[in-house]
């Protein structure tokens, strides 16, 4: 999928692999942005730039987690509520992960694999 010119330029190399989107991001995208429609998953394949062998694995979990359905050769976005939460919920994380950068558990402190978070001897 393209991007626009200035994250071309503007962001740091190790996120122009994909956009830092996965597999799933990219159907579930496009799907809800052609939420009207249903797609073979030759057509979601070529949208999206996803591998020959990987697009069914994909579309398969995502099923799994009822955020697409599928009739026949066809594949759609789930008629859910939930998709739309999910893909909200996509967003956001991206956006965090964007300013903030990803993740590191060994920066979260205490209270991380059972360690106290009080400051008494106390059981």
């Amino acid at each position: 999928m393209p991007i626009d010119i200035e994250r071309f330029e503007g962001a740091p190399e190790n996120e122009l692999h994909g956009g830092g989107e996965t597999h799933a991001d990219r159907v579930l995208s496009f799907l809800a942005t052609h939420s009207e429609q249903a797609f073979t998953p030759k057509e979601i394949r070529e949208e999206t730039g996803i591998a020959r062998g990987s697009i069914g694995v994909v579309l398969s979990r995502l099923e799994e987690r009822e955020l697409v359905r599928h009739r026949g050769e066809y594949w759609a976005i789930s008629n859910e509520r939930d998709a739309a939460t999910t893909l909200t919920a996509m967003e956001a994380a991206r956006a965090v992960t964007e300013r903030f950068g990803p993740e590191d558990p060994d920066e979260w402190g205490p209270g991380v694999d059972g360690e106290s978070t009080t400051d008494s001897d106390e059981p």
